[in-house]
């Protein structure tokens, strides 16, 4: 193999061996595979109304259903797939979340189930966790302090 010699010709080398990528059709795959996924958690959503449940029920029941189905497709290797095709479109809504707890889980089964399953399971979606509820954490104790006349302490 010929020896490359000055960056110029090092990035014609790189440009001639990596394939163009299709943004336009990549950015429209993830808008209607997202949008798809949301129309679906908006359907249940309004099933769940229409039954009686109020809007915070609902929701929950939307989000259950959608991490649900979210874990049985990737344990079925059909999110992954998904995935490849829309992208950011398929990770964005809560289904990536799940996505990202079930594919560890999955890979480290055969480690065991404590220290395969359960110490692999949140690797990619542990600091997100862990972040997310010491944020909350942190807000409330802000709130609690420059609200303390509406706290009444017995």
């Amino acid at each position: 193999m010929e020896k490359i010699q000055t960056n110029a010709q090092y990035q014609k080398y790189v440009d001639k061996k990596t394939p163009n990528s299709p943004i336009i059709k990549n950015c429209f795959n993830a808008f209607w595979v997202g949008g798809l996924i949301c129309s679906i958690g908006q359907v249940i959503l309004d099933v769940c109304k229409f039954r009686g449940f109020d809007k915070d029920v609902s929701g929950t029941i939307a989000s259950i259903i959608l991490i649900g189905l979210s874990a049985f497709l990737t344990g079925l290797n059909l999110f992954n797939k998904i995935g490849k095709f829309a992208g950011a479109g398929s990770i964005v809504p809560i289904t990536g979340f799940s996505n990202s707890i079930v594919s560890p889980a999955m890979e480290y089964k055969s480690e065991g189930y404590v220290m395969g399953v359960g110490a692999k399971m949140f690797t990619v979606a542990g600091p997100v966790l862990v972040f997310g509820i010491s944020a909350s954490i942190l807000v409330g104790i802000i709130y609690l302090i420059f609200n303390t006349q509406s706290v009444t302490l017995v």
